[in-house]
Order: C-alpha cells, then sequence, then structure tokens
C-alpha cells in the first residue's frame, strides 16, 4: 500500500497489488528453440480472471497485471500462445516500446536566460489574479524527476513534490536520480518556480504540485506494460494527492485504430476517470497523418509546437515548427487540437544527465538547457490546465478541452484566410488568460461515445475527407478547411496568431459511429497480434503503412532547435 504523506509519496510498505504466480516445471516442456521465439506480448480479455487462471496453467508468470485494460503482460512461446488462443477468446498485441519526444537545439550557449513563455501564452495575466496552480496535480509520465531548486518548492517556499514512482520497477521513492533529463526538463516548463534575472517565472503553473511517473529508461525508451502500468498508477493515487493532469511527451507509430492500441485504452480509462491527459502531436512532421500514440486517441489535447522565430519581441514572424506533426488520424480526426511554444525553450537540467553529456553545447553551464520539441509545447498546456482548474475545479475533462479550443488564437494571413491548416494548427496557439474565462460549452467530444468505445460497443471516425488530388478537407465546410497538401506543406512565412478570429469549433465535437465511415478501412491480421498492413478501400488515402513489430517508442525523437 503507499501511504500519502503531505506533499510526499513515502513507500513504507509496498504491498503488490496482483497475485504472484509460482514458477513450477511446466507440463508442456520447452525446446531451446520454442525458448528462443519467446516474445512479451500483452494479452487481454473480458474476464479478467478467467484470464489469469488460463496463463497460470502453464505456469509462467507475468511481468505485468495490467487491470486497467483487463490484460497481463507475460513472455511466451508460440505454442503458448496458441494454447490461450484455444481456451480463451483474447486480443493480442505485441509489448512494444515507446519512446519520448525530445529536441534538438542549435544555439549559442547563455547564462540564465530569459523567462519567456508565460508572458507569450498570456499566463502573466493569470499570475497577476493570483493564480499559479495551486492544489493540482501533475503527473509527468517521463523518465522521472531530479529534485532541483524550482521543482522541489513553490514560489512561496512550500513542497510541491510528491516523489516518483517507477513504473518500470513498480517501486515509489521520495527522490529520483534522473538520469536522462527528459522528464526533469519538461516539467520545469510546465512548473518551475525560479525566477530570471528581470524578476520573471518560468514556468507556466508555479506553484502545481508535481508527481514523476517513470517509464522511461536514460534512453528514452519504455515498454507499453511500463507506461500502462504508470497510468494505472496515476489512477490508484489520483484522490490522494489531487492528481487532475496528466503529461504525456512521448510518442509511437500508429499500429492499429485508436480504441485497439492497448496503451491508447489506458489512455482513455484515464480520461473518463477525470484526469485531463495533454500529450504531444510527436516530431515527425511536417507532413500530413503524422500523428503518432497516443496522440491519435480522438478525446484527450494533443498538442503541436509553433516558435518565436528567436525574436520574443517580434510576433510577426513567428511561425509552426516543420517537426511539429500534423493530422488528420486515420480514423479522419482533426488533431493537433491544440499548438503552443516549443521552439528553443530553456528549462532546468543537470549538468550529468545523458541529454547534457551528449550535447553540452545547449547547456548554460549552470542548471538550464535549451531544447525544442512538441514535448516542451506540450508541457506549455499542461501548465495551462493547472491554471484553469485552479480557477474552477469542477471543470471536466471534455470542458477544459473545449475552453482551450475556444481561447487560441489562429495563425492568420493578410487576407484573412488560415496561414495552416487545422489539419497543423489546429484551434491555434494557446492562451492562457483566454481559456480560463472562456464559457464556450459542449465543443468538445459531445457526439463520442467513450463509454461505449472501452466496451467495444460502437467506435468512432472524424469529419476529415480527402479529395482525387491528394488534399484534405472538412466534410460540409468551406474552402477555408481545405489544406493543398501539394502546394506547401509547411508555410514557413511569419504570421500573427489573432485572437477573435474565429474558426468552426464544432471539428472537435464531430464523431459519427464508424460503420458511416466515407472510406472504409480493412486490415490485414497477423496472429490477431497487430495490425500490420493499414489499406483504405479505393485507395483514397493513397497510401500504405506497415509496420515492424519491434519497433520501439520513444520519447519524441530529437529535432533541430526552432
Amino acid at each position: 500500500m503507499y501511504f500519502i504523506t503531505k506533499n510526499k509519496l513515502i513507500t513504507a510498505t509496498l504491498i503488490v497489488s496482483f497475485i504472484l504466480l509460482g514458477v513450477f516445471f511446466s507440463n508442456h516442456a520447452k525446446t531451446s528453440s520454442e525458448t528462443k521465439q519467446n516474445q512479451s506480448y500483452i494479452i487481454s480479455a473480458q474476464n479478467y480472471q478467467l484470464l489469469q487462471s488460463t496463463v497460470k496453467q502453464l505456469n509462467v508468470q507475468p511481468s505485468h497485471q495490467l487491470a486497467i485494460i483487463k490484460a497481463l503482460a507475460v513472455n511466451l512461446n508460440t505454442q503458448q500462445l496458441d494454447l490461450i488462443q484455444q481456451k480463451l477468446k483474447v486480443k493480442v498485441h505485441y509489448n512494444h516500446q515507446v519512446k519520448l519526444a525530445g529536441g534538438r537545439a542549435w544555439g549559442k550557449r547563455k547564462w540564465q536566460p530569459k523567462a519567456v513563455v508565460a508572458d507569450y501564452i498570456n499566463a502573466t495575466s493569470v499570475h497577476r489574479a493570483n493564480n499559479f496552480g495551486e492544489a493540482v496535480t501533475i503527473g509527468f509520465l517521463d523518465t522521472g524527476l531530479d529534485q532541483l531548486t524550482g521543482l522541489d518548492n513553490d514560489l512561496y517556499g512550500r513542497d510541491k513534490a510528491w516523489g516518483t514512482y517507477d513504473a518500470i520497477n513498480n517501486s515509489v521513492s521520495n527522490y529520483d536520480d534522473e538520469a536522462s533529463g527528459h522528464g526533469t526538463h519538461v516539467a520545469s516548463v510546465a512548473t518551475n518556480s525560479d525566477y530570471d534575472v528581470y524578476g520573471k517565472i518560468y514556468g507556466v503553473a508555479p506553484n502545481a504540485a508535481i508527481v514523476g511517473i517513470k517509464a522511461f529508461d536514460a534512453n528514452g525508451q519504455a515498454t507499453y506494460a511500463d507506461v500502462i502500468r504508470g497510468i494505472d498508477w496515476a489512477l490508484q493515487v489520483k484522490e490522494q494527492i489531487n492528481l487532475r493532469v496528466l503529461n504525456m511527451s512521448f510518442s509511437g507509430p500508429v499500429r492499429s485504430n485508436y480504441w485497439d492500441d492497448p496503451l491508447n485504452q489506458a489512455v482513455m480509462k484515464a480520461w473518463q476517470a477525470g484526469i485531463v491527459v495533454v500529450t504531444s502531436a510527436g516530431n515527425t512532421g511536417p507532413n500530413p497523418m503524422t500523428i503518432g500514440v497516443p496522440g491519435n486517441v480522438p478525446y484527450i489535447i494533443t498538442v503541436g509546437a509553433m516558435t518565436d522565430n528567436y525574436t520574443m519581441d517580434d510576433a510577426g514572424d513567428d511561425v509552426l515548427a516543420t517537426f511539429s506533426a500534423a493530422g488528420p488520424t486515420y480514423e479522419g480526426f482533426v488533431k493537433p487540437e491544440i499548438v503552443a511554444p516549443g521552439g528553443h525553450l530553456s528549462g532546468l537540467m543537470s549538468a550529468d544527465s545523458l541529454i547534457v553529456t551528449e550535447h553540452p553545447e545547449f547547456h548554460d553551464g549552470g542548471r538550464y538547457f535549451e531544447m525544442s520539441g512538441t514535448s516542451q509545447a506540450t508541457a506549455v498546456v499542461s501548465g495551462v490546465v493547472a491554471l484553469m482548474l485552479t480557477d474552477n475545479p469542477t471543470l471536466t475533462p471534455d470542458q477544459v478541452k473545449c475552453r482551450l479550443i475556444s481561447g487560441a488564437r489562429t495563425a492568420r494571413t493578410d487576407s484573412g484566410s488560415l496561414a495552416y491548416s487545422v489539419f497543423q494548427q489546429g484551434a491555434g496557439v494557446v492562451n492562457a488568460y483566454d481559456a480560463i474565462h472562456s464559457s464556450t460549452t459542449d465543443c468538445a467530444n459531445s457526439d463520442l461515445n467513450i463509454a461505449q468505445d472501452l466496451n467495444d460497443e460502437q467506435h468512432f471516425s472524424g469529419p476529415a475527407n480527402i479529395d482525387v488530388d491528394g488534399n484534405f478537407y472538412i466534410e460540409g465546410l468551406g474552402d477555408d478547411y481545405i489544406w493543398h497538401v501539394g502546394n506547401n506543406a509547411n508555410n514557413d512565412d511569419g504570421y500573427v496568431w489573432q485572437p477573435d478570429v474565429e474558426i468552426d469549433r464544432l471539428i472537435w465535437k464531430t464523431g459519427v459511429d464508424v460503420d458511416r465511415l466515407i472510406w472504409k478501412t480493412s486490415f490485414e491480421v497477423d496472429r490477431l497480434i497487430w495490425k500490420t498492413n493499414f489499406d483504405v478501400d479505393r485507395l483514397i488515402w493513397k497510401t500504405s503503412v506497415d509496420f515492424n513489430a519491434n519497433e520501439k517508442i520513444n520519447v519524441n525523437n530529437w529535432v533541430d532547435q526552432q
């Protein structure tokens, strides 16, 4: 059991919540060749207890009990997998690895960089009203958290760090010696309570409490099972520590429909339970249909990145970051919902972190490292969500999403048309003040049903489509919602992100039964493990996506500084 004390997680006794299965000699003796075929799978069934007993009969011990999605992670050979499938109706997936969302920096060494994010997204106006994100905990599912000044205390010197849950080793500690640096950097963008030399605050929500959920190793890699276990733990403690926001700055390749991916299922469970999940679009842009897992989940908030082009005082040359992944998703949903500053952001990172040792030229020689990526943009939005929930704790995740979209500012040309398509910029760049003061309702997820989705009763598609020329558009809307991909996949001109310019928010409300898809999807299935080939009837998408079953999922890939 985990015991929570004020602002700390203490491991008093760790009573493992799952039943340890005995290890005995198997009645089905393994040959050396069969042993070599062992593979880690995530196996789920509607009858979770029957699944457990069926696996127990094989005398194998699961590595992870994933009750959140009625699944087990277990190493099996092909013969054992066949036996399970003969006895029980199951869904089987490879226990893939995931990677975090990172960023490469080109730039000069700086000492004590300026704090610019809060001003840019209009969070400073929120701070003037004494809203700094109090009484809200943000969970960072990442590589861990270093206990650095700015992350361990809030603006008033109060302890705000709950410690770290290690999902890899299933343990809790008050302090974490993070080896990567990625998780610490992301958390500092959202919550750093340090001031710069001009007296401005670095973090968007400097008084928000933080908890680390460590599922990624020093190289930014994780397995699906570890990430899912981290999400499960967040649900277990959310009431005890008021965990309202879950930051997920990572992205992996899409291998199936969103509703069939086990990681996505766990993410949907968190959203359904009242946790606002904020995830990165990924650093695989600028081309269309590059949104990864779990950013392709239609319910949650997926964040792209923009940059001030190294001119913080000139808003007229701001651009969408070229690495920022774009939609639509394979099911036709518009992603990302929103974009945020993600270029050359300064954040806390220990000098001995792996990222710093690999790229020392981007460390200031003190405690700050400059980094780009949708990871950092995601953290900005997580901070804004904390401010929104401090202002109004009754907001549901769907209401938070709606008001974020409503308060965003779009990039427009001089003629008033969208400078970037909604598949690139979503509703525009986040604005903290406008999101908090928005009264908009019913503009996100209202035509979807997450309970039916999770119960495998009904699934949904979005309003996106593609014409014969390969241009993406929104069903029922005008020319402003057509992305002429062949002309320019990413516009490099600078634009001001303008307030009070409405777009049709209903595109994040719309969802239809998947049977009503304008284009029909079909999948070839390899042993019912993963969908290995994504073909679309009549080749309307003009694409075929093949996935390597052993492909890793990491923090977002390293990108050049923008």
